[in-house]
């Protein structure tokens, strides 16, 4: 093996472009082309494409898999089934089975045994079977000369015989995904088992430890985990739960190295990514720097201060609200960063010299200015046309449809309710039984109080702020009757529509009527707002967009052939790579590549709820007890970074060492490099990573969960 790393080693310094830097690139894993795996192995990567990604053997792939269609990654680390994520991915679930009398969120949860473990409702994990490449099908018949609209329409033609085709009885969980911007086309096949169960879940001391404050920021200090097992039926295929149902066992599981890191370590990452924008444009840069940016920040500051006022009043709505106020300060603070990183790193100034060496490329030959002429004025024109309307946009969705609980409740309550009218006595009850479901979780976390708050605070905000051109139809309605004061509608809504109250929504579902669901003034706002926001969605200058970006991604790849360019996120499985790596932030901050527990106490500040530390932590801590867990130095590292690839939906992607095997557990990016969903930036781009031997420290020392341990296949010295 030593040979074979050396020579690989010599061609990776043959390569051109080869650092131990961070590397950008998330790559479908069933297209690791010759420059890319090179690369890999030149950085020391052990493996070869097809142990990554094999549709007849087993292989990494089988280990990876996909929470809830794509919120998060996880990874299976046991033969029976077990999974880790981050704490985050599983927080609505710990959210959801606790209470002020069993508070998992602030104490953890542990399973000692198979049935401790707590059955997730509407919780399911799906493994990526294969992958096909369709796209000359899909565009056999699509030409140059057609319209976005004519286009569209071969297409969706094209995708229908191929769905058809490949999935005759329906049977199949297919997902037919476009990339680089309409260019080429991959279809998906998952198997999803919906049996999952809560395993394990620190307390948020640790697996929050930080809280608003340290999110997306190094140095990190938190155990961002939790862990989960699926359940199969007994021929280990997907069954709905029941208790008969048994472990999964998985094709392939992830073994756990003790090793830890060094600096300049090989590291790689799969999992599936959400979304970047790595194709955006100069002008798609100033729009939002300009406008959408500061607008979503705008709304969501609001929203956060609302809730907060509620949660630190009452312990019971501080756990209900505990997962919606994470999820809406995650992205406040994206988006405060990413704005930071763009103007910080003038990256619209490196998008306007890309198109103008782009324009200069298209112009050296006929050919070329034939096929690409206007290419960049149609993207141009689509900004130009879209200003206007990207606050009053942005305000439909943040505040119109999201900001309060009971718009979008309304809404997808009156577009479930139409099953009830059915002449279908067998469709009544199924709607009856998914409505009651979905009432029930609503309703587990809910607050009148709070929402009433939300409600007023932000439609008077979006309707102070936005172009009356904007606002959803029911501002007319608050005008003519309530004199324009939402808080004189909100006493009559709260007061009068049914669905503010589980009791008289579980009566209309037993006795529905259209006219009360017609006159309800909750439907009313529901109805308006998610027309509001359709209406901004559906704008004429899409086309522009459509084909511009198409043909600049088409004629970029073109002008850089030599140059492997991976396409956007796009909630498919991914492989990225880089090595672990210190980086200078800032003139004299320079940061380490680790985080040890060391940090965990000069931190601590017991109130502050976010730098809480347990006693039983805190003695663990200074008694220096780190067991088999410490590193070579006698210390317990908590996180690392290194330079991978990744965002929004790779939470809980295992991190993996040159042979495939776990590491860490990936949770964050770093605030300098905001920015890099758009533009990746390889001296300062790095992932947050919860080191594995943490977790086990956690799970052993802290916990007493070494049942756990034991299910895992821990190796040491392979490194």
């Amino acid at each position: 093996m030593k040979k074979f790393t050396s020579i690989l080693l010599v061609i990776g310094m043959m390569l051109p472009g080869l650092t131990t830097q961070a590397d950008e690139g998330m790559w479908i894993v069933n297209m690791l082309n010759r420059i890319t795996m090179a690369e890999m192995q030149g950085m020391g990567l052990n493996l070869t494409a097809e142990e990554i990604y094999d549709i007849n053997n087993a292989s990494l792939k089988d280990a990876i898999v996909r929470l809830n269609g794509g919120s998060c990654t996880g990874e299976v680390i046991s033969s029976q089934g077990l999974v880790l994520t981050n704490h985050h991915c599983a927080y609505d679930a710990i959210q959801g089975f606790s209470s002020t009398e069993n508070d998992y969120l602030t104490d953890g949860f542990f399973a000692k045994a198979l049935d401790q473990e707590k059955n997730i409702d509407d919780f399911v994990i799906s493994f990526l079977v294969r992958i096909d490449d369709v796209s000359e099908r899909m565009l056999s018949e699509v030409t140059g000369a057609m319209s976005e609209d004519e286009r569209d329409a071969a297409i969706g033609e094209a995708r229908k015989a191929i769905m058809a085709e490949m999935n005759p009885d329906g049977e199949k969980e297919l997902d037919l995904k476009s990339f680089y911007y309409g260019n080429e086309f991959y279809i998906f096949e998952y198997k999803t088992y919906r049996d999952v169960r809560l395993v394990a879940a620190p307390p948020e001391s640790v697996g929050k430890y930080g809280g608003d404050t340290d999110n997306w920021m190094w140095p990190r200090h938190t155990g961002d985990f939790s862990m989960l097992r699926i359940y199969a039926g007994e021929d280990n295929e997907p069954a709905d739960y029941s208790e008969t149902n048994v472990p999964y066992q998985p094709k392939r599981h992830l073994r756990i190295s003790m090793d830890g890191v060094s600096e300049d370590d090989f590291t790689m990452v799969m999992g599936y990514p959400g979304s970047t924008d790595r194709f955006l444009s100069s002008w798609g840069i100033e729009q939002a720097l300009d406008l959408y940016n500061p607008s979503v920040v705008e709304v969501r500051d609001l929203k956060l201060q609302t809730m907060k006022k509620h949660m630190d009043a009452d312990p019971a709505v501080r756990i209900q609200y505990a997962a919606k106020y994470a999820q809406t300060a995650n992205y406040w603070k994206y988006y405060i960063g990413q704005s930071k990183g763009l103007k910080r790193l003038d990256v619209q100034t490196k998008k306007q010299d890309l198109e103008a060496r782009f324009n200069e490329w298209m112009t050296e030959t006929p050919e070329r200015l034939s096929e690409y002429e206007g290419t960049l004025e149609l993207i141009s024109d689509y900004y130009d046309e879209t200003d206007a309307s990207v606050r009053g946009k942005v305000y439909a969705l943040e505040a119109g449809l999201i900001g309060c609980d009971i718009s979008l409740f309304a809404f997808r309550f009156y577009r479930m309710a139409a099953g009830l009218f059915s002449e279908d006595a067998e469709e009544v009850a199924a709607t009856q039984g998914a409505m009651t479901e979905y009432v029930n979780g609503h309703f587990r976390e809910y607050d009148q109080s709070t929402d009433r708050d939300l409600f007023v605070n932000l439609m008077t905000k979006f309707q102070e702020d936005i172009d009356p051109a904007f606002h959803p139809s029911f501002f007319e309605l608050v005008a003519d009757k309530y004199k324009g004061d939402f808080s004189r509608y909100a006493d009559k809504m709260y007061a009068k529509s049914f669905l503010v109250d589980a009791d008289r929504c579980a009566e209309f579902i037993a006795s529905p009527s259209q006219k009360v669901m017609n006159k309800d003034l909750a439907i009313i706002v529901g109805n308006s707002a998610i027309q509001t926001y359709f209406a901004g969605m559906a704008n004429p200058a899409e086309a522009k967009f459509n084909r511009g970006y198409r043909m600049l991604v088409k004629g970029l790849r073109e002008m850089d052939s030599d140059q492997a360019i991976a396409p956007d996120a796009n909630s498919t499985m991914r492989i990225t790579y880089g090595a672990v790596q210190p980086y200078k932030a800032a003139d004299a901050v320079n940061y380490d590549f680790i985080t040890t527990a060391n940090g965990v106490l000069e931190k601590k500040d017991n109130s502050n709820p976010e730098f809480v530390v347990p006693d039983a932590l805190d003695e663990l801590i200074r008694n220096r007890d780190f067991g088999p867990y410490a590193d070579e130095s006698g210390e317990l590292v908590v996180c690392f970074i290194h330079g991978t690839d990744i965002t929004g939906g790779n939470s809980g992607s295992p991190v993996m060492d040159a042979n495939g095997d776990l590491i860490g557990c990936a949770f964050d990016g770093n605030w300098e490099a905001m920015s890099g969903d758009i533009a990746f930036e390889d001296e300062l781009q790095r992932t947050i990573s919860v080191d594995i031997r943490y977790v086990l420290w956690i799970l052993d020392k802290f916990a007493g969960a070494d049942n756990l341990i034991n299910e895992m296949d821990l190796v040491k010295g392979l490194r």
